[in-house]
């Protein structure tokens, strides 16, 4: 017997194994796993990473001094231009090209270490940006450029490759996107805060319903019970990414529709927590009123609320700073606030230094309310 039992246990734990092993083989190739991936192209990630270590946190005034040379497309479209042989200058590999060829910009005598804007000038007056970067210290730099269709001459007019340097006249300063997201983190943070507020006016009564040992007394309680529970559950289904993109849609993109997603979502949230705190009280005070004829708001009032105050102040501190990271998610989606912010920048491609101030700023903000909330609970438990 003691065999054939441990041979069972053997065939159980191997059918277990090869399930194991199966759901993961399935998970590996529904989720199209690709590790050698990961690290080949990790080069892509090389500028995001140097963006994030280098956030956009000041800033000084700058002159302007644009440099500029003619570059036909293709060859025989219109006059080369005469090369400069002193002074802040420009100079290509060579001195036309045809559409797609790539060839060597090169600047000699500029500021330097300075960042420069470097820029297609068409015959029609629009201008595209190719790339920006910074001068060495001898004020030289060097740059790859494809000679796009869209720079081809005009009219027998060439395209020009402007140049331009930005050179500091003032002390550092908070930058733009500095100012812009102080302003912003701050408006995450009130939404976050307003929608704590309301979801716990609504919220706080509501608990009450939900608790078993305070509403489920005869067919009546027990039905607000199971309907206030239920209300809780579906609510909390919703996740806040859905929430904020139905009231952005009814209410328009903002943080009044951030504000009012966070809102339903802590409703549910803190509705169940705060249910959970009343159910979870001494019995013995509630009895002994209930014994000497107090009724159903009186028992409320003097025996479960001073025991679970310090729990409900501490779940609203605790969700507030839950919100805060939420508020920072549903702003992608159009929800207001820091989020919405960052989602502009990544999404522009080309600010992605501002996008770091945004993080940091995140990172800082969330460490110093968990830092908060966790001493608040302290000193209430």
């Amino acid at each position: 017997m003691k065999k054939l039992s441990h041979l069972k246990r053997m065939v159980l734990s191997a059918l277990v194994i090869a399930a194991l092993v199966y759901l993961y083989s399935v998970s590996y190739r529904v989720t199209n796993m690709d590790f050698v991936r990961l690290v080949k192209d990790a080069y892509k990630a090389r500028e995001f990473v140097s963006a994030f270590l280098h956030p956009d946190l000041f800033t000084r005034d700058t002159e302007t001094v644009t440099i500029t040379t003619t570059f036909p497309i293709p060859c025989d479209s219109a006059p080369i231009s005469e090369p400069v042989e002193s002074g802040p200058r420009l100079v290509t590999s060579v001195p036309c090209a045809g559409e797609k060829e790539r060839f060597i910009l090169e600047g000699f005598d500029m500021a330097p270490s300075t960042e420069i804007a470097v820029r297609w000038h068409f015959p029609d007056g629009r201008v595209f940006t190719i790339l920006r970067t910074t001068t060495d210290a001898d004020g030289h730099f060097s740059a790859e450029v494809e000679a796009r269709a869209i720079a081809a001459s005009a009219g027998g007019v060439a395209s020009a490759i402007e140049v331009d340097t930005y050179i500091p006249i003032s002390g550092l300063k908070p930058s733009q996107a500095m100012k812009d997201v102080t302003r912003e983190i701050f408006v995450t943070i009130f939404m976050a805060l307003f929608s704590t507020t309301i979801a716990t006016i609504i919220a706080a009564p509501l608990s009450f319903l939900a608790a078993s040992n305070i509403t489920k007394r005869g067919p009546l309680g027990t039905s607000v019970y199971y309907i206030t529970r239920s209300f809780f559950n579906i609510m909390r289904s919703y996740d806040p990414l859905v929430m904020a993109t139905v009231f952005a849609f009814w209410l328009g993109y903002g943080p009044f529709a951030g504000t009012m997603a966070l809102t339903v979502v802590t409703v549910a949230s803190l509705g169940k927590l705060f249910s959970e705190a009343v159910e979870s009280i001494d019995p013995g005070p509630i009895e002994a009123l209930q014994a000497s004829g107090a009724n159903r708001m009186q028992v409320v009032r003097f025996a479960v609320i001073p025991q679970i105050v310090p729990d409900f102040v501490s779940f609203i501190v605790y969700h507030w700073d839950i919100n805060v990271r939420i508020s920072t998610i549903i702003g992608f989606v159009g929800g207001g606030g820091i989020g919405y912010y960052l989602s502009e920048k990544i999404n522009s491609m080309v600010g992605y230094n501002q996008a770091a101030t945004a993080i940091w700023a995140i990172v800082i903000v969330v460490w110093v309310l968990d830092f908060l909330s966790a001493e608040v609970r302290k000193k209430l438990t």
